[in-house]
């Protein structure tokens, strides 16, 4: 058996291998920040491409060589996708930052994929456009890492996730070779869409260098409320009569279940008498042609289904500040990790009109473990996304690690959900994969996986190909 490199061996091997690639080695990585997971930089090798043909390059080097690569974007992922280990090579999209083209009247833009979701934000607006995908990490968040995880977010219920914002995409695949599918447009009736098994595979079938995206018209006239609500049902409601109006767009619908807002309101300060004491809160954003039309439209549709909803209780944002306030509630959404270091959490989506059976049920299921087994909860409730975190710290004993993850995927499969709703798989699902992804599924993804990679070279360990 081959004696695995050390990382200064491979640091020094690849020091002036490429014109267009930079390595950082174990000495200037000690004491950078990990991003997400603590052994994301395990490697102690970063490999910094600037160009697709240096990313071409170093992945012939790696095969030649037997080095496993562990792709990684912005470092914000939650599931350990990106962990790496001593004798891998962590292969970076940081230095792939450039927006090549923003086409106007088609509403698309080419990137690479190392652009940062914020950063192309800020390019477009100027231009009067947007991206159709928003997520609370923005800043952090890369597109060629939303790529691979098929990230959500804020408004996938309008829009979907990232797999329906591509149009095309290029990538470089575990032999070296490129894969080069940059469509730019919606309709392509040509063959298997091969470019989607980038999109959500956690860098297990290649490395993405370059995104076409669909992108939308920027709407800046916004008016924000929190409203007090009974359950997910009554959000719902509300949320329906909003995104039916003609003379508004829904861009956000985001719920916080009663623990999660009081412990985080009281943690900033955040007055909450407005609301009845045992009520839950959708956080709500629209926008119209101004922002007086926007406030109007938003106070006269609450009006009209206060009580038919059965609102608990609203407050309205008088200005930018304090609608960041309120979305602080919700997107500051790791508050809980100071009480409760590494506290095990999750990422669950199911059909919106059982999120309330659903609630009930885990509940239940938790404190049935024992004492302290309660859950902060909270998200996309339009489309059925649920983050969960429980109130107590981690990592748990394995026995109980088993009865936790079994009282929060219960049913889940079953009813038309997902165990993992926009987070991935990465190491922390990997158990969950193999007991609730379909066996046949799982078995076509060997298939491809052997195919494309024989000598499971990326980011192997991860999702269980």
């Amino acid at each position: 058996m081959p004696q695995i490199p050390t990382p200064l061996q491979i640091a020094g091997s690849l020091a002036t291998f490429h014109p267009d690639l930079r390595l950082i080695g174990p000495d200037a990585l000690a004491g950078r920040h990990p991003g997400e997971h603590e052994d994301n930089l395990g490697a102690g090798v970063v490999a910094q491409p600037a160009s697709t043909a240096a990313v071409m390059a170093l992945i012939d080097w790696c095969r030649q060589n037997g080095v496993s690569i562990v792709p990684q974007g912005g470092l914000s992922g939650l599931v350990g996708g990106g962990v790496s280990d001593a004798g891998q090579v962590i292969l970076t999209s940081i230095r792939l930052n450039r927006i090549i083209a923003v086409h106007l009247e088609e509403e698309t833009v080419e990137v690479e994929a190392g652009v940062t979701l914020e950063a192309l934000q800020a390019a477009l607006a100027p231009h009067g456009l947007t991206t159709g995908i928003d997520l609370g990490s923005r800043g952090s968040a890369t597109i060629g890492g939303m790529v691979s995880t098929n990230a959500g977010g804020i408004l996938a219920f309008r829009n979907g996730v990232m797999r329906h914002q591509i149009l095309g995409l290029e990538a470089v695949l575990p032999s070296g070779a490129l894969f080069s599918d940059m469509t730019r447009v919606v309709k392509v009736s040509a063959g298997p869409d091969l470019k989607q098994l980038f999109i959500g595979g956690e860098g297990a079938f290649g490395f993405v260098t370059k995104v076409v995206m669909k992108v939308e018209p920027l709407r800046p006239h916004r008016a924000v409320a929190l409203l007090g609500v009974a359950d997910a049902g009554r959000a719902l409601q509300v949320a329906a009569r909003l995104r039916r109006h003609g003379a508004l767009v829904l861009e956000a619908a985001e719920m916080m279940w009663p623990r999660y807002l009081r412990d985080h309101a009281a943690l900033k300060g955040f007055d909450l008498s407005w609301l009845e004491d045992d009520a839950a809160v959708l956080l709500v954003e629209i926008s119209a042609q101004s922002a007086d039309h926007a406030t109007t439209l938003l106070e006269d549709e609450l009006a009209a289904i206060w009580d038919e909803a059965d609102i608990k209780g609203a407050i309205f944002a008088q200005s930018s500040e304090q609608a960041r306030r309120f979305w602080d509630l919700r997107e500051d959404s790791g508050f809980y990790f100071s009480a409760f270091p590494q506290a095990p959490s999750f990422d669950v989506s199911l059909p919106p009109t059982l999120v309330d059976g659903y609630v009930v049920e885990i509940t239940s299921r938790l404190r049935s473990i024992g004492i302290g087994y309660d859950a902060y909860i909270y998200g996309h409730i339009a489309d059925g996304n649920l983050h969960i975190a429980l109130a107590t710290p981690g990592p748990l004993p394995s026995d109980t690690k088993q009865l936790v993850e079994d009282a929060v995927y219960h049913g889940i499969t079953a009813c038309g959900g997902s165990f993992s709703a926009e987070h991935g798989v990465g190491l922390d699902k990997r158990q969950a994969y193999l007991a609730h992804a379909d066996p046949g599924k799982q078995a076509l993804a060997r298939q491809l996986k052997s195919l494309l990679d024989p000598d499971g070279l990326f980011n192997p360990g991860k999702v269980p190909f």
